[in-house]
């Protein structure tokens, strides 16, 4: 099956070259795609030049920085609706938190009929390192709750690492999402559970960056938190007049 990493970046002139060759060790088939928000410290010219040497490594190059469910949307577009023929799309974050070891395992999964194979810190095996306690009680907190108010089968539905069978994503039109942050990979999970994919969470263990800054932001997570809500309210209305 044919694969390729869809990474949004924004100043990860520090991971960028690891993250690069660390996928073609671990996935050398996988082809990558960049999507660089003109990163002042020269991502976007730095994953040029190791795609150079590698191959496989494409740059989709964008002006200023326009959000990650922004970048999602024109990498999903760049990949879908061009010529490389790719069964399978996976995200990563860039900031070597997510292992790329994986990747050839979700890929596998996929074959073996998932529509969306999810890294879950919040199955048995999976968890972070490196969080403090606020931190991994907010976000056990927060998707505790989006589970319950949307009634989707993940555990973990903002985490960022995961692999979509090309058809199942296409059939979802993830360019007609709305969502930035991590609220964008919520809106894929209630998307494609709506549609009865089949969704499967491997575990993994989420290891916090050590170099570059995290994008994460308190108004990142009241975005979440709003949408969530206003997603869970909209479909049980619907049920409701369904009845």
């Amino acid at each position: 099956m044919r694969s390729v990493v869809v990474l949004p970046t924004y100043n990860e002139a520090e991971n960028i070259e690891r993250f690069l060759r660390s996928v073609r060790t671990a996935a050398p088939d996988t082809d990558v795609l960049v999507v660089d928000d003109g990163s002042p410290d020269g991502t976007g010219e730095l994953a040029t030049q190791v795609g150079s040497e590698l191959g496989q490594i494409s740059l989709l190059s964008r002006p200023g920085q326009r959000g990650l469910g922004s970048a999602y949307r024109d990498g999903f577009a760049h990949v879908l609706d061009g010529d490389g023929g790719y069964d399978v799309v996976i995200t990563m974050d860039a900031d070597l938190s997510h292992d790329p070891e994986r990747i050839p395992e979700f890929v596998r999964l996929i074959a073996d009929g998932a529509d969306l194979v999810i890294g879950s810190r919040y199955v048995t095996g999976g968890g972070t390192t490196d969080w403090p306690i606020r931190r991994q009680l907010l976000s056990k907190w927060g998707n505790a709750y989006t589970r319950g108010i949307l009634g989707v089968p993940a555990r973990d539905c903002t985490g960022g690492y995961r692999a979509y069978r090309a058809t199942s994503l296409r059939a979802i039109d993830p360019t007609s999402t709305s969502a930035e942050g991590y609220a964008f990979m919520t809106e894929l999970v209630r998307r494609l559970a709506r549609i009865d994919a089949t969704i499967v969470e491997s575990p993994i263990i989420f290891r916090d960056r050590t170099l570059g800054k995290s994008k994460m932001s308190g108004r990142i997570i009241v975005e979440s938190m709003i949408l969530v809500t206003r997603w869970g309210l909209s479909d049980r209305l619907r049920r409701l007049r369904s009845h």
